[in-house]
């Protein structure tokens, strides 16, 4: 079991050689390498793995996106992007007074709105000359094609996914899995969708 110090001095070490640094010209293991966010992580894993196991790195390019290096030498990238649709938790299969109970204020017949929050992470073949898993401008267009037609979309009056089937969070991620894979060329490994900032679903490719 590693302490709370020795996991701060290594957060220290890795801030001190790299922040407000051109990481081109100033740190020596990055000077030959294209510094993509996905080489990056993985040269923040493999210097942080000298001193603690640390098995995987998240980096953040920014508040929506982020890569993944994970010690087995696999690349992930993912990106945060949300949409507005309105429901109603209603399931044919059950009567009034169940509805009511199951969903409670959700159940309301007038629908509410949602603004969810998508967060698509894909996986695949890392080009290493490159430096990249796949190009930001490629993973943002192939979200955006996905959720066009559930934008500002009553869900249970206007997508056929949800013909005699509850839009709950579970079926929603579900319905959006085939929707963002096949646009983001079979490499999607894992869906995210929150119905609200505590209310979180998950798929992930087996």
């Amino acid at each position: 079991m590693f302490r709370q110090a020795e996991i701060a001095k290594c957060l220290s070490d890795l801030r001190h050689e790299l922040d407000h640094k051109n990481l081109n010209r100033e740190v020596a293991g990055l000077t030959d390498k294209p510094v993509t966010t996905e080489i990056l992580a993985r040269y923040i894993q493999q210097r942080a793995a000298e001193s603690l196991p640390v098995n995987r790195v998240r980096l953040h390019e920014r508040s929506d996106f982020f890569a993944e290096y994970w010690s087995a030498g696999t690349f992930f990238l993912g990106l945060q992007v949300p949409f507005s649709a309105a429901h109603c938790m209603n399931s044919e299969q059950l009567s009034a007074e169940e509805n009511a109970a199951l969903y409670g204020k959700c159940n309301n017949a007038r629908g509410h709105g949602h603004l969810y929050l998508t967060e698509a992470t894909v996986g695949g073949e890392f080009d290493e000359r490159s430096g990249a898993l796949v190009s930001f401008d490629s993973l943002r267009a192939g979200i955006a094609a996905a959720l066009d037609p559930w934008q500002n979309k009553h869900l249970d009056l206007e997508m056929e996914q949800f013909r005699g089937r509850p839009s709950t969070g579970e079926n929603i991620v579900q319905s959006l899995w085939p929707q963002f894979d096949s646009r983001l060329d079979g490499r999607l490994v894992r869906l995210r969708l929150w119905e609200t900032p505590n209310n979180r679903f998950t798929l992930r490719k087996l």
